[in-house]
């Protein structure tokens, strides 16, 4: 088994971070709250079901990468 280092888990706190917001901007757009109107996301409403699914992508990462970086892995 390998290790996790905590570099690892800082890279996966900032990568799972960075996911949620793009999940929140996308569902904002989706439902014409922020953005150009040019957009093709713009009060387009499958958007708001991928930023969804974007946002519990980056959740998950972003527990990972906490467990990662609080948990020491140890040898059995």
């Amino acid at each position: 088994m390998t290790k996790f280092s905590h570099k690892s888990g800082r890279w996966c706190i900032v990568f799972g971070s960075i996911l949620i917001i793009m999940g929140i901007l996308f569902q904002l757009q989706s439902i014409s709250l922020i953005g150009p109107s040019s957009s093709f996301m713009y009060s387009n409403q499958n958007w708001t079901l991928y930023g969804f699914i974007i946002i519990v992508i980056g959740i998950t990462v972003l527990v990972i990468g906490i467990y990662g970086k609080t948990v020491r892995y140890k040898k059995l």
